[in-house]
């Protein structure tokens, strides 16, 4: 056995990653500046208030004694004090609480830790200017939206490959870019594809610009879900491993002793700055933490707020990027089952984008007395002892009930918003009093109209699946009556109705317009510009069909104005063997349909098809996990822009099909050329090897084959030319009655 003398031995790495750190006392120590300024009669009083607003916003009991507050000559205070507190966890808490706490109308806190005191002792006297840093251009994180032909770009994840492609028309793939083990678990854009981030052990890492450069990263260890902001400025993290306030040989941790146990962390995308951390809701092992409902925290479509349900209790919203409670206390709902944000309109939409990028116009800054402009949330409760269940639409951050509808017999309830909040519908499964035999309701709120009137809809059968199209008003149900419904056996499917509804606006209802009995469809998935939808079967081991439809096929014909379902067609009825995943293009244009190694360990791949459900290409790859489509951002066009080119759609089309033409065109000759050289290629080998060939004859002294003898004799033989000349002698025209 070896002997080793220890002496030689470099422990410096361990000494660093496990060496134990100082506390100073001083890190207990905190400067409260903007204080008021008071004589000594009034200290006390000013020192109470202080105590009294650490305990309601900290949870501290911060004793007299640890204020310390210097005075001027004549007894009159600075307006600023020291505060002691027992522990530098304290001392975090008492800064968290009470820095930008407006104290009255003309005073707010600011505290900082003292230690931060010493930093300004190390300047220098003498002010020395920093070095100029060269500027260097960035990449733009939209340079893929400048591609001539409009092209969108997906991600193929496989094995431990990550491609970035352009989705050609033809179906001919191009790279854009690739990297090797690029991730350890899966792939994400972000909500307008500026960012793409990929998963690892300690931590989220973004990517972006044409080369995919890292932008940033977070460290959360162990990190499994995430979730951006509809603005793409914040993002969720979720992990199972609770957080540890701990220094790693990899820099430090953004975590402090305050952030300890908790799951669920919020960051700034841009600077990479902890905006909050939060636990779990309810107790760490409970059944409720088993279940993950993601996302956990869901945004406001303006980005202000952020907030989660605490089931049976409370919701709670949060202000960005303070992190702080709205009004400084949770909405207290008893029994709140889910609550959901109402989305955007367009015009909406635009005037949050201005603000946010400061295109504020003249005529706004001149209206001071303008009302804030509210978000809107849907919430509902279940029936407790005598109370019925109940839909409540309210205004934040206002707390204004807009209208509340009392509901009867219900077992469960699900939200669904319209995509420009015009509409809400709330599905609600209801039981007979025996509780054996369920129905279900549909309550449509009219949001924009006045008083939100509420149309039901009663449907006998159970209904498995809803979807609003996009900016429409219509709406797919997926119902079933099969008595195997919530006990299917594997291999069986339900036999299923589709149903197509719209609004009918001289009646001022939604109607049903079409029925198709006998499917076995379970899924719909809308085209981003709606018309056209997809009804499909996930989930089977046996059945994989894909219902392409347009519901406004030949709606320019007079026969069918008087019959609103006359234009909704089956196009065509498609399979992909082992389908998991469909997902439309942002364009509308295109929609792959995959199957994962994640969910199924059938024939894996991905099959990209147009919206008529033509098949395009499609691609049986091994260990392929995720087919993930780029998103886009919102059109910079104006609404009259967007008009005048559907005006003028077909004078646009022929364009277009001239370009698709030429690129054709240009595909056939390139194929030409490729065979044309290779086949110069290949005589230019035969008859290189034909002269190495006799050149090793000669040498071995051998006498030329007869074959190649015959074939130069015919080379140099003379060539005889037969010409045949046609004359016309006479011609002549009969005509036969």
């Amino acid at each position: 056995m070896a002997s080793y003398d220890h002496e030689d031995i470099d422990y410096s790495d361990l000494e660093q990653r496990y060496a134990s750190q100082y506390v100073s006392p001083l890190d207990s120590v905190v400067i409260l500046d903007g204080a008021p300024v008071v004589g000594p009669d009034r200290a006390d009083k000013l020192i109470g208030a202080i105590v009294k607003s650490a305990s309601k916003e900290a949870g501290l009991t911060v004793p007299r004694s640890a204020f310390e507050m210097p005075t001027e000559s004549d007894g009159q205070s600075k307006g600023f004090m020291f505060v002691t507190l027992n522990n530098p966890t304290e001392a975090q808490a008492f800064q968290r609480a009470l820095h930008e706490f407006k104290f009255d109308k003309r005073h707010t806190f600011r505290v900082v830790p003292f230690a931060d005191v010493g930093n300004y002792e190390q300047l220098e006297e003498t002010y020395v200017e920093p070095p100029t840093e060269e500027w260097a251009p960035r990449e733009h994180f939209r340079a893929w939206l400048a591609d001539p032909a409009g092209r969108d770009q997906f991600v193929l994840y496989r094995g431990d490959d990550v491609q970035i492609a352009w989705n050609n028309k033809g179906g001919a793939q191009e790279i854009a870019h690739e990297r090797s083990r690029w991730t350890e678990s899966y792939t994400q854009w972000s909500p307008y594809g500026t960012l793409f981030a990929t998963i690892h052990g300690p931590g989220v890492a973004l990517w972006g610009g044409s080369s995919f450069e890292r932008l940033n990263r977070f460290a959360h260890p162990e990190v499994k879900l995430i979730d951006f902001s509809p603005f793409e400025r914040y993002l969720v993290t979720w992990s199972p491993r609770p957080i540890e306030a701990s220094t790693d040989t990899r820099g430090p941790s953004p975590f402090t002793e305050e952030d300890e146990g908790n799951q669920v962390a919020v960051w700034d995308v841009m600077t990479g700055a902890l905006l909050r951390t939060f636990p779990m809701v309810g107790e760490p092992n409970s059944e409720l933490n088993k279940r993950i409902v993601w996302p956990m925290f869901k945004w406001s479509p303006d980005e202000k707020y952020l907030g989660r349900v605490t089931p049976g209790q409370q919701i709670s919203i949060y202000e960005v990027p303070s992190m702080g409670l709205l009004g400084k206390k949770s909405l207290k709902v008893d029994g709140v089952v889910d609550f959901e944000w109402s989305p955007l309109s367009d015009k909406e939409r635009e005037a949050v984008e201005d603000e946010k990028a400061g295109r504020v116009k003249a005529d706004d800054k001149k209206k001071a007395a303008v009302p804030i402009r509210e978000n809107t949330i849907a919430f509902w409760t279940p029936e407790v002892q005598n109370q019925p269940a109940r839909v409540t639409l309210m205004h934040l951050p206002s707390r204004t009930t807009i209208r509340s509808k009392n509901l009867f017999n219900v077992h469960d309830c699900k939200i669904h918003w319209q995509s420009n909040g015009d509409y809400l519908c709330v599905k609600v499964d209801r039981h007979t009093k025996t509780g054996k035999t369920r129905y279900c309701n549909l309550e449509l709120f009219r949001v924009r109209e006045k008083d939100c009137p509420v149309q039901v809809i009663e449907i006998k059968d159970a209904v498995t699946a809803f979807a609003w199209e996009p900016k429409g008003q219509r709406f797919v149900l997926i119902t079933t009556a099969d008595p195997n419904l919530g006990q299917v056996a594997p291999g069986v499917l339900l036999k299923t109705s589709v149903s197509f509804y719209g609004y009918d606006s001289r009646k001022g209802d939604f109607l049903v317009q079409k029925t198709f009995d006998n499917k076995n469809s379970n899924s719909v998935y809308w085209s981003p510009k709606g018309r056209h939808v997809l009804i499909a079967t996930l989930g089977s081991n046996s059945k994989f069909d894909i219902d392409f439809w347009d519901l406004d096929l030949d709606r320019e014909d007079k026969a069918t104005e008087n019959d609103p379902g006359a234009g909704i067609r089956l196009i065509t009825t498609v399979e992909h063997y082992g389908l998991t995943d469909i997902e439309w293009d942002p364009s509308g244009r295109y929609v792959a349909t995959s199957a994962s190694t994640w969910m199924s360990s059938m024939e894996s791949g991905y099959a990209i098809w147009d919206f008529k459900g033509v098949e395009l290409q499609k691609h049986t790859l091994d260990k392929f996990k995720q087919f993930l489509w780029r998103p886009r951002p919102p059109t910079l066009l104006t609404r009259d822009d967007q008009k005048k080119i559907r005006k003028n759609l077909r004078e646009y089309s022929r364009q277009f099909e001239e370009q698709d033409q030429l690129e054709a065109s240009n595909v056939s000759s390139e194929l030409i050329a490729l065979r044309k050289r290779l086949i110069e290629e290949w005589n230019a080998w035969r008859r290189v090897a034909k002269d190495e060939i006799e050149r090793r004859r000669v040498e071995l002294g051998r006498s030329k084959k007869a074959a190649l003898q015959r074939s130069e004799e015919a080379e140099n033989a003379d060539e005889v030319v037969e010409e045949w000349v046609e004359e016309v002698v006479s011609e002549v025209i009969e005509v036969v009655a």
